[in-house]
């Protein structure tokens, strides 16, 4: 990456670290007892529902929601839940069995609802579990569309404990703040990317919102789920001639995915592999420890791999 384009990415990055707002509202005693279903999730749930929240996030951060496997405890975090926070879709597959047998009265808040949808990219080889589902539920990738989840959540905490209400609604218009600002620090770092190379191949489908908000063409060697198998010869065949068409300089690999396939992939199509990018919390410490960490870390990878060099 030249060096002007680092610049402006350094930057960027620490304005949003300079302009951190106020800490959200901690000063009330625990009211709800809420399940969030993973890492991404949980983080904003924590944000608007602040100390008045008592929150158990199942899949943490670092871990796979598609390859999820459910605790006693989970089941026990369920049965005491008033709320659970989940995106739908058909996303979190194991967990109606889990409600089920938890025998929880929880009401569960679909964080989706309401939002504009994406329809799920049919793949080769691969994805047959999941071949009826009709919407992509990343919806998460885009931070417009999370603020709609924030006005989401912040409404159900309210409604399940009236007496937080300015509680609630002051962290989430905080929140929301936060993510005005990083949309438009996003879409100034995307902006290095000219439109035409704004072509972003990943591991698995997991960014058409990104994608979608910030004028980016996205491709994927898997399909909606990590759970799918390896494409065979014939479609990795297919999958590499379309990298070669499309010119980009680098593929991604993401965090939660086993990188091997899409390393190969590239050397075959003689391209480099770009940093690993987060669709979920990494793990304490990391780059994508937090929402925001996670999409800055992966604006600046993706520009640093994309952007032309000078």
């Amino acid at each position: 990456m030249n060096r002007s384009v680092r610049l402006i990415l350094t930057a960027l990055l620490l304005f949003s670290a300079a302009s951190a707002l106020p800490a959200r509202a901690q000063d009330e005693p625990a009211a709800l007892n809420a399940v969030a279903t993973f890492s991404v999730l949980g983080d904003f749930v924590a944000q608007v529902g602040g100390e008045r929240v008592n929150l158990t996030t199942l899949v943490p951060a670092g871990g796979d929601p598609h390859t999820f496997e459910p605790s006693p405890a989970d089941s026990v975090a369920l049965a005491d839940a008033d709320l659970i926070f989940e995106i739908g879709l058909g996303f979190e597959t194991w967990l109606d069995d889990m409600v089920s047998a938890s025998g929880t009265g929880a009401r569960r808040v679909v964080l989706t609802d309401g939002l504009d949808l994406l329809p799920a990219t049919p793949h080769e080889g691969g994805d047959e579990d999941h071949a009826g589902e009709d919407y992509d539920p990343h919806v998460w990738l885009d931070p417009q569309r999370v603020m709609i989840m924030i006005a989401t959540i912040r409404d159900a905490l309210i409604e399940a404990d009236p007496e937080g209400e300015a509680v609630y609604r002051l962290n989430a218009e905080n929140y929301v703040r936060e993510l005005e600002m990083l949309d438009a620090e996003l879409e100034a770092a995307f902006a290095l990317v000219p439109e035409q190379d704004r072509q972003l191949i990943t591991s698995h489908e997991a960014f058409a919102y990104l994608g979608d908000r910030y004028g980016f063409t996205v491709d994927s060697v898997l399909g909606i789920t990590t759970e799918s198998a390896d494409p065979p010869a014939a479609a990795l065949a297919a999958i590499i001639d379309r990298i070669r068409a499309a010119g980009v300089p680098a593929v991604f690999p993401e965090t939660a995915v086993n990188p091997s396939l899409i390393e190969q992939i590239a050397a075959d199509a003689g391209v480099s592999v770009g940093q690993p990018l987060f669709d979920v919390l990494g793990e304490p410490e990391s780059d994508g420890d937090t929402y925001l960490a996670m999409m800055r870390h992966n604006a600046l990878a993706i520009v640093s791999a994309l952007a032309p060099a000078q």
